[in-house]
């Protein structure tokens, strides 16, 4: 993409607004085009600002993120939503992630850090903070011998062939966020942590073969 980085900030906490907005106002690749108290609020001015990227609290008064960005999912919003929580137990992670969230990070996150997600987010890349990725692979850990369904092999046939999440979920008439939740139980079983290492892994296996599946 070229020029800033549109932002929307979302929190319900000014004090954590304000600190959001000084970090990215002082960068010239970003422009913050606004703030957001709750999910409903945010769900507004997506519409109006058309912001690249959507920086997402999860527990917030009235509207959470969780629905927020369930709704900007099935809305066919191309804004990026980066959930920014102090939680990472599985009951908030999940959720978000199968809303449709692009990445995970928490608030303790270092300032590199960050701005390198929302940058990453903005391409369509996913970031996870690590303590995150973790707990999301313990949860949906299954047993080395559990073989991948018909339709994980159909996601990761068409990642093998270099499809983003949008145009696997395109081809198969699914959501973006189904085709992450796919790739996040094909991690799991392969038990690998990227695309790549899944790709790879499948091809040692004999799950995807050179020219076919």
């Amino acid at each position: 993409m070229t020029g800033p980085v549109r932002v929307l900030i979302v929190d319900d906490h000014p004090v954590v607004r304000d600190g959001l907005r000084g970090m990215f106002t002082g960068d010239p690749g970003f422009d913050v085009v606004g703030e957001a108290a709750d999910g409903a609020e945010a769900l507004a001015l997506v519409a109006t600002l058309g912001p690249d990227v959507v920086l997402m609290d999860l527990r917030m008064p009235g509207m959470d993120g969780v629905t927020a960005i369930g709704r900007l999912t099935r809305s066919g919003s191309t804004a990026r939503v980066l959930v920014l929580t102090t939680y990472d137990t599985d009951a908030d992670v999940l959720p978000a992630i199968e809303a449709g969230a692009t990445g995970y990070l928490l608030k303790d996150a270092p300032r590199e850090d960050l701005v390198r997600a929302v940058r990453a987010a903005a391409r369509g890349e996913s970031v996870l903070s690590p303590s995150v990725a973790g707990r999301l692979m313990g949860r949906l850990r299954a047993p080395a011998e559990e073989p991948l369904s018909q339709r994980e092999l159909e996601v990761l046939t068409l990642v093998a062939r270099g499809a983003s999440n949008r145009e696997a979920a395109a081809r198969l008439f699914i959501s973006e966020a189904t085709v992450k939740t796919h790739l996040l139980h094909v991690y799991a079983k392969l038990g690998v942590n990227d695309r790549a290492a899944a790709v790879a892994t499948a091809y040692d296996r004999g799950l995807l073969t050179p020219g076919g599946r």
